[in-house]
């Protein structure tokens, strides 16, 4: 029996790519294999695949690839569904993964020896991993009149490159537990044993790396290109002779060019970004709750409830679901939450994402938030995938950029690579907006500022395990206090990973670092 059309759509900015490409050097293009280019050719339902579980395409490496329609708004979600093996423990409720902002599910499995969400499904949950609207692979609706008869999944993979051939993982195993287990769920962290991260130091370049730091992320690359003609002058004009004079002018030439053309290709983003009209409020509102009812309807759960776990902005979601079930008295459909590396207070830290306050008096100055930046949208993926070559190779302009991610030897060269080409999408100004309140006082607020997340924390019943990584400098472990001390001391478990002499864990090593698993149990 053939399936009735739908509408599908691709979304995100990697659907609507230009021809131009980010700046890579030879070596970082050859590593990064049989890239999901926005010009593939769609790919088809299977005759035995239904609306809600289209052909998996190769970068989903899930047993199975689900879409959950928004009613409404017009998107249908990713749900990438890690069913635990027949000799796993069984589970009483099923797991949601939820990711930071601007970020897909391949941030929650890097590869087959570091995936979170594997790990999770071998301890025996039915594992889902959300990707809300704008991220991975979830697309629009939208009726196409060129559609003969058919349903077409086109590449919405928001930059999504498989870093080898072999980046498809499928389970040995793909039987439902079933049944039910005792009343305790235990949450475990998954780790990687692998050689540590390589760096190294260019005391040359550390002068335009200086120059690189002062730099806006939105840009003024006219007057860093005229500051690095300038440096390249007195290279040339200096007593430096020989193969090192040579080899330094050559650098910079590289660089002056690479900036070149960085530039036009951000450009060229920007343009493709006025489709990006959402903000945190749309993922708390539409985009979770639907979700969740989708996964309720497709696992086997003892009372309705799902355990979730959320990384960065993905914890910040569960905190605002919580805070929300508190202020209207009614129970929440969350059985036990544990956050990453989230909070809804920054205002005691010392974030390295202050640098966004700004931005939060303009977002309650405009009347149209996007307006403080000036552009509807920010290409993430695409920003950090131009400047990653320039922090983890010479001259190391961004330097500064490889702490952001992951603290020294907690994630394996190759992974930190593939979390950054792949791991990003394009973020709203809006949603960036939003979450800059968090840095106010008060804390993160609804769209019209008339509510505060961390208000009625002090009301929730769910039980709360709250993370947060030594050498964090994204949501350093005084921010994941601020919020974990709201909530009831009775529901709530605080802990901070790191030694004093190591290991470290920075913001992306509680989802991917290094180490023996571990437990951890509510």
């Amino acid at each position: 029996m053939l399936l009735q059309p739908i509408p599908a759509a691709l979304a995100g900015a990697a659907a609507r790519r230009s021809s131009g490409e980010p700046p890579f050097s030879p070596r970082l293009r050859r590593r990064v294999l049989s890239p999901i280019r926005a010009d593939s050719p769609p790919i088809p339902l299977s005759a035995s695949a239904s609306p809600s579980r289209p052909a998996k395409p190769p970068v989903c490496t899930a047993d199975e690839l689900h879409y959950a329609p928004v009613d409404g708004a017009g998107w249908c979600l990713a749900l990438w569904r890690y069913r635990p093996p027949g000799n796993a423990p069984l589970r009483n409720h099923p797991l949601m993964l939820l990711s930071g902002v601007g970020t897909n599910a391949i941030g929650f499995d890097l590869s087959p020896g570091a995936s979170f969400a594997r790990h999770m499904s071998s301890q025996g949950f039915d594992t889902w991993i959300v990707e809300v609207r704008g991220a991975g692979l979830s697309m629009r609706e939208y009726e196409n009149s060129s559609a003969s008869g058919s349903v077409t999944i086109e590449d919405a993979s928001g930059g999504i490159h498989p870093l080898d051939n072999q980046s498809t993982f499928e389970a040995a195993s793909l039987q439902n537990s079933g049944g039910y287990a005792s009343d305790c769920d235990d949450l475990g962290i998954v780790a990687l044993d692998e050689p540590p991260l390589l760096a190294e130091l260019s005391n040359f370049f550390d002068r335009i790396s200086k120059l690189m730091e002062e730099a806006v992320v939105n840009g003024n690359f006219h007057e860093i290109t005229e500051k690095v003609s300038v440096l390249s002058e007195m290279v040339e004009s200096s007593t430096i002779i020989g193969p090192v004079r040579e080899e330094s002018l050559r650098l910079l030439k590289n660089f002056q060019d690479q900036l070149d053309s960085w530039e036009r290709f951000v450009s060229s983003q920007m343009d493709l970004t006025s489709e990006y009209n959402w903000d945190f409020d749309h993922y708390l509102e539409e985009d979770i709750p639907a979700a969740v009812e989708y996964i309720r309807q497709h696992s086997k759960t003892k009372d309705g409830k799902l355990l979730a776990i959320g990384h960065s902005m993905g914890g910040i979601l569960l905190y605002a679901m919580l805070s929300r079930s508190g202020f209207e008295g009614a129970p929440s459909n969350l059985a036990a939450i544990v956050t990453l590396a989230s909070s809804v207070d920054y205002t005691t830290s010392n974030s390295s994402l202050k640098l966004l306050l700004p931005l939060a008096n303009e977002f309650v100055c405009q009347a149209h938030p996007a307006q403080a930046l000036n552009v509807p949208a920010v290409p993430l993926g695409t920003l950090l995938a131009a400047a990653y070559p320039w922090a983890s190779g010479p001259p190391y302009l961004f330097s500064w950029l490889n702490p952001q991610i992951s603290a020294q030897d907690m994630m394996h060269p190759e992974l930190l690579s593939k979390l950054v080409f792949n791991n990003f999408c394009t973020v709203p100004a809006k949603v960036v907006l939003q979450l800059t309140t968090a840095f106010r006082e008060g804390g993160l607020c609804n769209r019209n500022g008339t509510f505060s997340y961390k208000d009625h924390l002090r009301e929730c019943q769910t039980p709360v395990l709250a993370l947060a990584g030594d050498k964090d400098l994204i949501c350093p472990p005084e921010a994941v206090y601020e919020t974990a001390k709201l909530i009831p001391k009775h529901k709530v478990k605080y802990r901070v990973f790191g030694e004093p002499q190591g290991p470290h864990y920075a913001h992306y090593d509680l989802v991917g670092g290094r180490l023996e698993a571990r437990n951890m149990k509510l």
